[in-house]
């Protein structure tokens, strides 16, 4: 693809919706540079992340985790707090 388009003229390009070469504006493709370079700079950053990440770790969720654990015994109080209980 890049080859057929160094070789062309002006506007020429690649559509890739249909797969078909030629003038991008008889074509109707136009995209603003502010897009084309916000675009650019977006897969940039995240092809860079994905480059530095070297592994991710995760759990895999349970189907029936159940409810949580609720607070040990000999905690209700927390004496010292007055006017809390």
């Amino acid at each position: 693809v890049l080859d057929k388009i160094k070789g062309g003229k002006d506007n020429f390009g690649f559509n890739a919706q249909t797969g078909e070469y030629g003038d991008m504006i008889k074509m109707g493709i136009l995209d603003p540079a502010k897009v084309t370079r916000a675009a650019l700079q977006a897969a940039g950053s995240v092809a860079g992340l994905m480059v530095t990440t070297e592994a991710m770790i995760s759990d895999i969720p349970e189907e029936n985790a159940g409810m949580p654990a609720g607070m040990p015994p000999g905690m209700d109080g927390m004496g010292g707090m007055g006017g809390m209980m």
